[in-house]
């Protein structure tokens, strides 16, 4: 047993497990047992320890006659002893620990002292003195126990004895599971016998359970476990140390969880999916039965109101949610789509009506005036045992659309206050996507011939995919609907494919379809990574929302971002809120990809993810809106395996496809808007790419020249060779000079004969204008000239400037006069390797 602690450590202090020797010794002075702590921190192995004085083990800094007398008396002491003293390493360097002596009986015969020695310098609390391990075994936070090769106690302090509810005369020579039946004993006592028979330390085992010190909450326990050894090398038992973590524990599972319900709940933009993932999210990790009522004038169409509801308005509302960890919702007295009447006195009405929050920790369904106007319904939640409840209203942008209700019966403890600011996190996501989508529903009609004008009617020349698309809304006499499509050609043969699906207001919502679309384009000349262009589209839509007048509502949109290089087949994509794209191998198999969600647009302040894998030749990518999957019973499992069952054939005609999908559709018509966008990938042969690396000198842009005029001859494009050269030359010129290396040129034939030129450098060139007795600054008004087009994209490696000439003959050729002076140019330039001597032309700079 330990003797009575007067000491006591603050709050800041904590015992380090880890750098502390625990050693063994009978009363005559000698090591009975060696921990692995004492290896570490005197040096000496359990061989060489064990049956030797502590005296010598723990040898002072200055020697003396008094030396093994003085630890004589310290272990022979009945309280035992607490005090510092310097002592020698086994290497002779020196150490000053901070002791602490305590008789321990392991058996009744026997009595053996427990010995804790750590570092002054290697803890916070050094120069504690006595207090110092005192703190640590009597008053500390940390629990401590031994228990013997059989598992059972032997000796615990008073934070395991406070910890767990039960005394020390109820534990002493009892096992865990005897005295602890609420906690995990299987696997604790598991996890002990691993150390007995390994030797390895166990550090930070975490389990949950119930103690006997407060049986009905759920609590979470953080243990280290290390084997203690006599002087021949048998096994004593185990010490043990233990911490109750409860709270950062219900701390991180309630990070975890609420991470969770931001990928499940506003996938889609419709009222009914939105409250079912509500329910769906807080079953079984928040509560075990979940409801989701809405306001009836709400799934009408009709505004609602800022203020809190009228209690006569509530007879109206209706069950567009619920899900429960029993099978079938047996709790449930109404079904989905059915109205949710409730009593005047009845929690939901109650929340609603006075607009807050309610927490019942005690849930009394036997008395009181909910049990009394609404018997029935109290008589079966009583039956099924619920004893925990909490409300939480639905309210987006100041307006009330309806409340959420999660319950709890099972034996988890009540509801707690933070389980209440979970509950709301989660209502509040929800509550602003049903919101976004009942704006879009009351709206979507209005706007369809707006609309219809500002998508596209023909897919531009490309090379990197075969494209197709259907568009079908579902209003058919409107003739179109609210979702967008685009396929952009980008640089280095490149090709960008965008699905979106705008919602908001009024005219306004197709307004910003128009500038959505118009944003992209813009935004895709520029060559941003598809999540960039997301973040700028997002911070758009919310500068519209700020624009817009306080009747017009707030315009919100999803959009997925994708773009394929058909030089190295690899595809990145991004989403804002919208449905994940369907990818068909060129076997045949298909599978939904795995992208971040991301917010809608609209919504501001978080980020965006992309993704980027490879896509084979011949891959075939599904881009679509939430219309194409979604039949009348809501399916979006049976949507999604209809998609993946009519494209099966990877290789047939993409208009054939198309046929095939919407063919599919149930009913022959959707419930929603159908966007669909098929991408069938190519690649470009090996011998329509051509890479070279140049030489940071001045002299090898005479060699880049040669090489593109030798590669265009093999391609048979000569008729290009004068421009060309032209275009390479100021390029890599511009490189040299103006940025760092590596420099490399890359030329491409597809629909365009492209020219690249990359380098280090994050800064572009920029056009100005030259005066006439200026030595250069007109080198990119000539690549302006003849090629088609030109600009810069950035990397994660600097920068790629590019120009485009169409594969045709290119008119408005120069004069022959101004040709071959330009041609004299060029020529010198090879000679001197001052490209800014030999032509005047330069460039323009970075």
């Amino acid at each position: 047993m330990c003797a009575s602690q007067s000491g006591r450590l603050s709050g800041d202090d904590v015992f380090d497990l880890t750098r502390t020797a625990v050693v063994m010794a009978d009363r005559a002075g000698l090591a009975r047992g060696w921990t692995k702590g004492a290896e570490r921190l005197l040096g000496y192995q359990v061989s060489e320890a064990v049956g030797k004085p502590l005296a010598e083990l723990f040898a002072g800094v200055a020697s003396g006659a008094s030396r093994d007398s003085r630890w004589e008396s310290r272990l022979a002491a009945e309280e035992g002893w607490s005090g510092l003293e310097a002592v020698r390493h086994k290497d002779g360097h020196r150490l000053d620990l901070e002791f602490r002596v305590l008789p321990l009986m392991v058996a009744e015969k026997h009595s053996i002292r427990l010995v804790l020695a750590a570092e002054m310098t290697q803890t916070p609390w050094s120069g504690a003195s006595r207090s110092f391990l005192e703190g640590i075994l009597g008053m500390s936070p940390i629990g401590v126990a031994m228990v013997n090769a059989d598992l059972q106690y032997v000796w615990l302090n008073d934070a395991l004895e406070e910890m767990g509810g039960t005394s020390r005369e109820q534990r002493l020579g009892k096992r865990l599971g005897e005295i602890q039946p609420g906690l995990d004993v299987e696997g604790i006592e598991s996890e002990m016998r691993k150390v007995l028979s390994t030797g390895t330390p166990s550090v930070g085992y975490e389990y949950l359970g119930n103690p006997e010190s407060d049986p009905l909450r759920e609590h979470a326990y953080s243990t280290s476990f290390f084997r203690l050894e006599d002087e021949a090398g048998q096994v004593l038992g185990i010490c043990y140390m233990v911490l109750d973590v409860t709270e950062s524990y219900r701390a991180r599972q309630r990070m975890a969880l609420l991470n969770r319900a931001a990928e499940r709940i506003g996938n889609s933009l419709d009222v009914w999916q939105t409250a079912q993932e509500l329910a769906d999210a807080a079953v079984p990790d928040l509560a075990d039965f979940v409801t989701v009522d809405l306001l009836d004038a709400l799934l009408s169409g009709e505004e609602p109101s800022p203020d809190p509801v009228d209690a006569a308005d509530l007879v109206t509302m209706r069950r567009a949610g619920q899900q429960s960890v029993r099978e079938g919702c047996p709790e449930a007295v109404v079904a989905v789509g059915d109205a949710a009447a409730y009593p005047p006195s009845a929690p939901v009405v109650l929340s609603l009506v006075e607009g807050d929050s309610a927490l019942f920790q005690t849930l009394d369904l036997a008395d009181g005036a909910w049990a009394a106007e609404d018997p029935v319904r109290a008589a079966h939640l009583r039956e099924l045992g619920f004893h925990s409840l909490m409300v939480v209203p639905l309210r987006a942008r100041g307006a009330f659309l309806g409340a959420a209700a999660f319950a709890r019966w099972q034996h988890t403890g009540p509801f707690q206050p933070d389980d209440l600011v979970l509950a709301e996190e989660f209502v509040t996501r929800a509550a602003i996507s049903i919101d976004n989508a009942r704006r879009y529903t009351r709206e979507h009609n209005t706007a369809l011939t707006l609309q219809h004008s500002l998508l596209p009617h023909d897919l531009p020349e490309q090379c990197a995919v075969e494209a197709a698309y259907r568009y079908l809304p579902a209003d058919p006499l409107s003739g179109v609907g609210g979702d967008w499509f685009d396929v952009i050609p980008l640089s280095g043969a490149r090709v960008a494919l965008v699905v979106g699906d705008v919602v908001g207001h009024g005219v306004h919502a197709a307004a910003t379809m128009g500038r959505l679309r118009a944003a992209v384009q813009a935004l895709a000349d520029l060559d941003l990574s598809p999540e960039e262009v997301l973040a700028h589209l997002d911070d758009m839509v919310n500068r519209v929302g700020h624009d817009t007048n306080a009747d017009d509502g707030v315009i919100g949109a999803t959009c997925l971002y994708a773009v394929y290089d058909p030089v190295g087949c690899r595809c990145t994509l991004a989403r804002a809120g919208h449905p994940a794209p369907l990818l068909i191998s060129p076997a045949g198999r298909g599978r939904l990809l795995e992208l971040p969600t991301g917010p809608p647009l609209g919504l501001g302040g978080m980020p965006f993810e992309s993704v980027e894998l490879p896509l084979p030749e011949g891959s075939l990518l599904a881009l679509y809106t939430n219309g194409l999957l979604l039949g009348k019973a809501l399916d979006l499992d049976g949507g999604i395996a209809r998609l993946r069952t009519a494209l099966a054939d990877a290789r047939a005609p993409l208009e054939e496809l198309c046929d095939t999908v919407i063919g599919g559709l149930p009913g022959g018509r959707p419930v929603d808007d159908v966007a669909l966008l098929l991408a069938r990938t190519r690649a470009l042969a090996p011998a329509q790419l051509a890479t070279w690396e140049v030489p940071a000198d001045p002299s090898a842009v005479g060699q880049a020249r040669r090489s593109a005029a030798g590669r265009l001859a093999e391609w048979s494009l000569e008729e290009l060779a004068f421009s060309t050269e032209l275009i390479v030359s100021e390029l890599v010129t511009n490189a040299i000079r103006h940025a760092s290396g590596p420099v490399s040129l890359r030329m491409i034939r597809a629909r365009a004969l492209i020219c690249e030129v990359s380098d280090s450098s994050s800064t572009s060139p920029h056009l100005r204008h030259a005066r006439t007795t200026d030595e250069g600054g007109r080198g990119l008004f000539l690549i302006a000239r003849y090629a088609e087009r030109w600009g810069t994209r950035y990397t994660s490696q600097g920068k790629i400037i590019w120009a485009e000439q169409p594969l045709r003959s290119v008119g408005g050729a120069v004069p022959v006069a101004d040709t071959d002076a330009l041609l004299d140019a060029l020529d010198a330039l090879d000679d001197t390797g001052d490209p800014t001597r030999a032509t005047g032309t330069g460039t323009e700079g970075h």
